[in-house]
Parts: C-alpha cells; sequence; structure tokens
C-alpha cells in the first residue's frame, strides 16, 4: 500500500464527464489498497472568467479582493468530485487551502506556501477517505485567503506530498510526460521516460508549460517523487522525474529537450557612463518595482560610456520603459530601447557537462539557417540564445534535428 497523491489540471476536470473519469481513475488507485489524496484544479478557463469578471469592476482589482473571487474556482470542482467518489461507494472529503491550513505568506496573487497542517488529512486516510485538496490557494496567518499565482495547484501538489511523506506525486495533465520539445512545432519530438530535477527546472523556468517552476523547485528540495502523466490516456508510465544520482547505471543523453519562450521583450540603455555600480543604478529600480530580469549584457562603448541590455517578460515591458525613461536623467543614459519581437531558445542537459563542442554546434547550425542571435546565456547544463520571433520555430525544429532528440542518441559527436 502507498500514499499518493494526484493533481488534476483545468482540462481534466473541465465538465463533469471529465470529473466523473477522474472519479473513476481515482478509485482504481484507492480499490489497489492505496491511500489517495487528490489536488484539483478549477475547470478549465475558470480562472479567466473570474479575473475578467473582475476586471469589469476595477481595471486593477483589489489583489486581495481578487484571490477571494478566484479561489472560489476551486471550490467547485473539489465539492463536484467528492460527490462523484460517493457516487462510486467510496468514502471521500473535500477541503478548501483554508481548511487545511496551507499557511502562506500575504503576497496576494503569487503567494508561498510557508507550512501545511496534514492532521487532518492523515485523520482521513486512516479512517479510508479520500481526500480531495483545492489546489492554487491557502491561507495567510490574518485568515486572509490567498492564491499561489498561475500553475499554482501543481505547488499545492508537491507541497502535500512533501508534508504528507508520499509515495509519489502523480501531475495529470493534457500531455502524457514530458517531451523533448513541444509536439507541436516537432511532430517528432520523443517522450523522456527520465529527465532530472535539474533539467526539468530548467525546462521550467526556460518556458516550458509543462510543469510550473516552482512546484519543480518544491520537489527538488524536498525529494519528492514527481511523474507527469495524462488524464486522457488509461495506458502510460508518464515521465518520471528523478535525482542524477539515481540514473548512474544509465547513460546520461547529452541533451535532453529544447524549451522556448516566446514572451520576452529586450531593453538596451545606451550611453550610460561607465563607472562601478550602473548596473545597480539601473537594476536596482528595475528589482525594487518586483520586475524579473532574466539575461544580461553590458557592451563597453567610446566615451567611457557603457551599454547595458536585459530581458523581461514581454508583460513587464511597458512598465519598464516608463521606469527607466524615468530614471534615464538620473542614471545618465542618452537613450532607451526597446525591441519585443524577440524570444529565447535553449537547449538543456545535464550530460553537457562532460561534453565539449555543444555550443559550438548550436551556433552552426543556427547559423546555417541565417539566423542572427542577439544574445547568449549558459550554465553548467543549459544554453539560452535571444533570436528574432519571427525565427523561433525553423530555430526549434533545425535544433531538434541537429542534436538527434527524436532518436534520444548519447553518444552523437558534437563539433
Amino acid at each position: 500500500m502507498a500514499l499518493i497523491v494526484q493533481k488534476y489540471g483545468g482540462t481534466s476536470v473541465a465538465n463533469i464527464q471529465r470529473i466523473r473519469n477522474v472519479a473513476e481513475r481515482v478509485a482504481k488507485f484507492k480499490m489497489l489498497g492505496h491511500q489517495v489524496v487528490v489536488v484539483l484544479s478549477a475547470m478549465s478557463g475558470e480562472t479567466n472568467r473570474l479575473i475578467a469578471l473582475a476586471r469589469e469592476i476595477q481595471a486593477e482589482p483589489d489583489p486581495r479582493e481578487l484571490d477571494m473571487l478566484v479561489s472560489t474556482g476551486e471550490q467547485v470542482t473539489i465539492a463536484l468530485l467528492a460527490m462523484a467518489l460517493k457516487d462510486l461507494g467510496l468514502k471521500a472529503r473535500s477541503y478548501t487551502g483554508s481548511q487545511v491550513r496551507i499557511l502562506t505568506d500575504n503576497a496576494f496573487t503569487k503567494a508561498r506556501i510557508l507550512q501545511i497542517d496534514e492532521n487532518r488529512i492523515r485523520e482521513d486516510l486512516d479512517a479510508g477517505r479520500v481526500v480531495v485538496v483545492a489546489g492554487f490557494q491557502g491561507v495567510d496567518e490574518n485568515g486572509n485567503i490567498t492564491t499561489l499565482g498561475r500553475g499554482g495547484s501543481d505547488t499545492t501538489g508537491v507541497a502535500l506530498a512533501a508534508a504528507l511523506k508520499a509515495d509519489e506525486c502523480q501531475i495529470y495533465t493534457d500531455v502524457d510526460g514530458v517531451y523533448t520539445t513541444d509536439p507541436r512545432i516537432v511532430p517528432q519530438a520523443r517522450r523522456l521516460d527520465t529527465i532530472t530535477f535539474e533539467e526539468m527546472l530548467e525546462m521550467a523556468s526556460l518556458g516550458s508549460k509543462v510543469l510550473q517552476i516552482r512546484s519543480v523547485e518544491f520537489a527538488g528540495k524536498y525529494k519528492v517523487k514527481l511523474r507527469v502523466l495524462s488524464s486522457f490516456e488509461e495506458e502510460g508510465d508518464g515521465t518520471l522525474i528523478t535525482f542524477e544520482e539515481e540514473d548512474k547505471s544509465m547513460e546520461q543523453a547529452i541533451i535532453s529537450g529544447i524549451a522556448f519562450n516566446r514572451d520576452e521583450a529586450k531593453i538596451t540603455v545606451l550611453g550610460v557612463p561607465d563607472t562601478p555600480g550602473v548596473a545597480y543604478q539601473i537594476l536596482g529600480p528595475v528589482a525594487d518595482a518586483n520586475i524579473d530580469v532574466d539575461m544580461i549584457i553590458q557592451n563597453t562603448g567610446a566615451n567611457q560610456t557603457t551599454d547595458f541590455t536585459f530581458t523581461v517578460n514581454r508583460n513587464e515591458y511597458n512598465r519598464t520603459m516608463t521606469l527607466l525613461e524615468e530614471l534615464k536623467v538620473k542614471i545618465g543614459a542618452r537613450e532607451i530601447i526597446g525591441d519585443t519581437s524577440i524570444a529565447k531558445v535553449s537547449i538543456i542537459g545535464v550530460g553537457m557537462r562532460s561534453h565539449v563542442g555543444i555550443a559550438s554546434t548550436m551556433f552552426k547550425t543556427l547559423a546555417a539557417e541565417n539566423i542572427n542571435i542577439r544574445m547568449i546565456s549558459t550554465s553548467e547544463i543549459k544554453i539560452s540564445v535571444v533570436i528574432d520571433e519571427k525565427y523561433l520555430e525553423l530555430a526549434v525544429r533545425v535544433l531538434h534535428k541537429a542534436f538527434d532528440l527524436e532518436n534520444g542518441k548519447t553518444g552523437a559527436k558534437f563539433d
């Protein structure tokens, strides 16, 4: 007998029939003798509908009241699933995040989990019940309902698995695992049987939408065994996200996948004085405005000046440009320019640590297609480039082929 936490996304509970299908899947695990905790998202599209309602009232909805509103989406699905389970003859009980007491900080719309009181869940499990918990939400120390941000139900599932010391956390979604890249762009993309936490963390941060990045961080920190599965297919083992040391007996693929992100914008601050502290003068106020900066390049120019270029999420572009224009005189910049027609493409693989020639192969492949590289960022297990957005899909396809990802080769030689 195992303790399993299962998380189902919005498409998995999009209508009554799909909720019944989830109930039947849960029932099979229960009949095998397992203890099961289920974490649910709101019905597909429901959170967006609620946000749209809020914006009809306020152009910029009050964060506390917005969390109060959007948290109701999950309350609907957990109650319906508990009813469906009872209709199958199982004992079940549903809980909101505040009832379980998923304690968070008070950063409304993007709260972080601080602590989980698992006692009530354990009592129900010991009594033979399936426990159904609302994802995406918690409560702060003052009793305010909070939400965890987009994809927060993944984080709820992994956090509950960590608190309960579950044998496995299963993330059910509309894909049957983690692929070498998006199959909609590369039909030959291959589902991975396993991927390391390090690689999955990079893929999530670099644009892969399969798992929310905080859920992967949580799983890695607390050693939660994580598996991605399809809620629409009965068979298949999905993709197991594991630790590198667990795969020592296997030859590790050099490149595991290609991630990409269209939601990028590039900003360049031209002609600022080339003096100590100039980077902080530019990026300090950006950070204070809670704007995340990704890639950074600084080029020394003439007359003891420097050009400072960085990327932000495209949704933050206008806000960042406005902020920098206000700082222009203070930082001594000649001009501030931006570009929203860029995209980021990244290759990821723990095998890069022990193989040379990966970067040159990537750059040669893109050059052969006349794709100009605007910015480059590297780490031990990833190389990211910024290119013109119009070349994104072509870049992903040719890189997928250049690294032979459809065949999963591990011993390929690179120039």
